[in-house]
């Protein structure tokens, strides 16, 4: 019988994107990476650990559904241990995110948070804003509409009263950055570190990496790009992670895009037994 008994609770569909399949993929595999070395672990969906069906103390997961999100938290407060926490979970939707990473000195855009139902045309125009990204506030990206590139005030005002129509009632405007996009993904904890180019890579979700175009290659320092993205986890909370963002023409690296436990998909194999052992780090030093 194993000792270590750890419930994993998979992602909803409709919170993965064009993504079910990679999902699905990176969490079996860290799935079978800690049965490898001793632990049962029993896999959920999130209805299943809405409904009351996950009794284990320790918890790994990749929910988004917020009753989820919210029960995790629960669980955690009676003191299971629960990985990616569901507070952390909580911090990566978009304005906690800015706020926290903003308010933490994180290399991020300049950023203004907003009502959608409120003027922002003379704001905009007043604080410089011309091309620049509305993202829907209040939770993850669920839709292709829920990010939205707009190339100057008078657009942002329309985006804006389609994210008030559909119900979307907070959002985050951030300054288009000019620059190399670029991929991340992490584990803390372990030495893995993964980045590429996702236009050049064809790796996409919604397409709005042609906004930036094909890489051109500006020189960078890696170790300071892992370095920020670490201080950002730690910030939020979530210790497997992944994201975006831009390198300037002079080198400098912002964060545009910060997520609790990605796919991994052009690095999963790879990523899978970081996964596990972070969680049997973590495991260990909480016993």
């Amino acid at each position: 019988m194993a000792e270590i008994k750890i419930a994993g609770i998979m992602r909803a569909g409709a919170y993965s994107p064009n993504h079910i399949g990679n999902d699905a993929a990176i969490f079996n595999a860290t799935a079978d990476h800690l049965r490898k070395r001793g632990c049962e672990v029993n896999i959920y969906s999130e209805d299943q650990f809405i409904a009351g069906d996950v009794k284990e103390d320790i918890i790994i997961n990749m929910c988004r559904e917020m009753k989820s999100i919210h029960l995790l938290q629960k669980r955690e407060d009676e003191g299971a241990l629960v990985i990616n926490s569901g507070y952390g979970i909580e911090n990566c939707t978009r304005e906690r995110m800015t706020r926290i990473l903003l308010g933490s000195n994180i290399p991020y855009p300049e950023s203004l948070m907003v009502n959608t139902d409120e003027g922002v045309t003379a704001l905009l125009k007043k604080s410089g804003f011309t091309q620049c990204w509305i993202k829907r506030g209040d939770f993850h990206a669920m839709h292709k509409e829920d990010v939205s590139y707009v190339r100057h005030p008078e657009e942002a005002q329309e985006v804006l009263q389609e994210y008030f129509l559909r119900g979307i009632r907070r959002a985050v405007i951030n300054r288009h950055l000019v620059g190399d996009l670029i991929k991340f993904y992490g584990v803390q904890g372990t030495p893995f570190f993964f980045w590429f180019y996702p236009f050049d890579e064809g790796h996409s979700k919604y397409g709005h990496e042609a906004i930036n175009g094909k890489s051109t290659g500006i020189k960078f320092d890696e170790k300071h790009m892992r370095d920020i993205c670490q201080r950002a986890s730690e910030v939020l909370d979530v210790k497997i992670y992944g994201g975006d963002c831009i390198v300037s023409p002079d080198g400098d690296i912002r964060i545009i895009d910060f997520n609790d436990w990605p796919s991994f998909a052009p690095c999963r194999m790879d990523a899978a037994p970081h996964i596990a052992k972070c969680i049997l780090s973590t495991i260990k030093d909480r016993k």
